[in-house]
């Protein structure tokens, strides 16, 4: 009996059975070999590839949580800003305001200042006016008094005289 044929059924279909060892050894061995050589450093790339494409990634990720917290700051410090910028333009509003009210006083103290030394002034020249209207009527009276008659008194005497009469003709109104 030769063991190199196995039979199936039918003489025509016969196969080799050296051929199927000879197919699964080499078979086995060219898996060694490329599992050695060939898979080996395929995964090896493949590995290294993939730790890069994780790592790119997580650069990625923590790039974008960089960028949004200093988005965020960047959001705050704009806030405080603005913040900032309202307190200084209400606080400047505030000192123009007083400044405006200071102005308004002083001028209005001003104002009452001037009127007041007008009135002052005024009543300086009326009493001066008042005054040398009553030199000149007592200069008339002295004059009237000694035509009436006619004799000659004193200026002095003609004077306290008049001032005497107008200061009860004063009193009387």
């Amino acid at each position: 009996m030769n063991f190199e044929y196995l039979v199936l059924g039918s003489s025509s279909e016969l196969i080799n059975l050296g051929d199927i060892i000879a197919t699964l050894v080499i078979f086995t061995i060219l898996m060694l070999l490329l599992k050695k050589f060939a898979w080996g450093p395929l995964m090896g790339i493949m590995q290294q590839r993939e730790e890069l494409v994780a790592s790119e990634i997580e650069a990625a990720e923590n790039a974008r949580k960089e960028a949004a917290k200093a988005l965020e700051e960047q959001k705050a410090l704009l806030k405080e800003a603005r913040t900032e910028a309202s307190k200084i333009i209400e606080s400047a509003k505030k000192q123009a305001e007083a400044q405006r009210e200071e102005i308004v006083e002083a001028a209005r103290q001003e104002a009452s200042r001037l009127k007041e030394s007008a009135v002052r002034e005024i009543e300086t020249e009326k009493e001066k006016a008042i005054a040398a209207l009553r030199e000149e009527v007592v200069s008339l009276s002295v004059l009237a008094a000694s035509k009436v008659l006619e004799k000659e008194i004193s200026e002095e005497d003609n004077s306290a005289l008049i001032k005497e009469t107008i200061a009860k003709a004063g009193e009387a109104e």
